[in-house]
């Protein structure tokens, strides 16, 4: 008679302890809603920051991805660069549509706005403290589950350089369609906190699945099933 299976670990059910910065660094706009006014620009800008920053920390898993692999880091000197000026283009349109439709007329009439127009935006929406913690829950992240659990040594630098862009089309259509909802009701309090609360569902979601372990089952004896 077969012996019962045993799981004796599901780590997939526990929530990391960089899930809770994650969520805990989500609560900050949440706060800037109910305490500090903030508009619907000055979330979605926030919500566009932090796709810069996780394109950055994007570059850094691929810089430091498969450390031992003389042909990745071949691959890397053509990637890399290719990575930065490919998302950084993506990121950007997404910005000036976020200026554009949201902002307060700061855009400039010719070209590309420079990293100085975004700064000022930053700055005069108030958010840069906000900016702060999701680039700290991001770095805790990094730290933790990619280098100190090792996950560089085996990542792929093909899934890395497609990594972002999931999320950050997702998050593109459901905060830019919010926004435009929030807008049309004349910026309410409780629609604007029902899209942090929206944006800091999908990151959770897509923080525990990217970071889940397998169920291990095991038999009586120690035997793997």
């Amino acid at each position: 008679m077969t012996p019962p299976l045993v799981p004796t670990d599901r780590p997939g059910r526990r929530v990391p302890a960089s899930a809770v910065v994650l969520v805990v660094a989500n609560l900050v706009p949440l706060g800037g809603v109910f305490f500090l006014g903030w508009s619907v620009f000055a979330i979605l800008l926030l919500f566009w920051l932090e796709n810069v920053i996780v394109g950055g920390f994007n570059v850094l898993r691929i810089l430091c991805a498969q450390p031992d692999n003389p042909v990745i880091w071949v691959t890397k000197v053509f990637l890399i660069p290719f990575f930065i000026f490919h998302y950084g283009m993506f990121v950007t349109v997404h910005g000036i549509f976020v200026l554009a439709l949201f902002g307060d007329g700061s855009l400039p009439t010719r070209g590309f706005p420079s990293p100085a127009t975004f700064l000022h935006a930053v700055q005069g929406a108030g958010i840069a403290p906000a900016a702060w913690a999701l680039l700290l829950s991001h770095g805790i992240s990094f730290a933790f589950n990619y280098i100190g659990a090792g996950g560089f040594r085996t990542a792929e630098v093909a899934a890395l350089m497609t990594r972002p862009y999931g999320r950050v089309m997702v998050l593109h259509v459901v905060i830019i369609v919010g926004g435009f909802l929030v807008k049309a009701l004349g910026s309410p309090l409780l629609p604007l906190a029902l899209l942090v609360v929206l944006k800091t569902g999908l990151d959770l979601v897509g923080h525990v699945r990217e970071h889940a372990a397998p169920v291990v089952v095991t038999v009586p004896g120690g035997r793997p099933a």
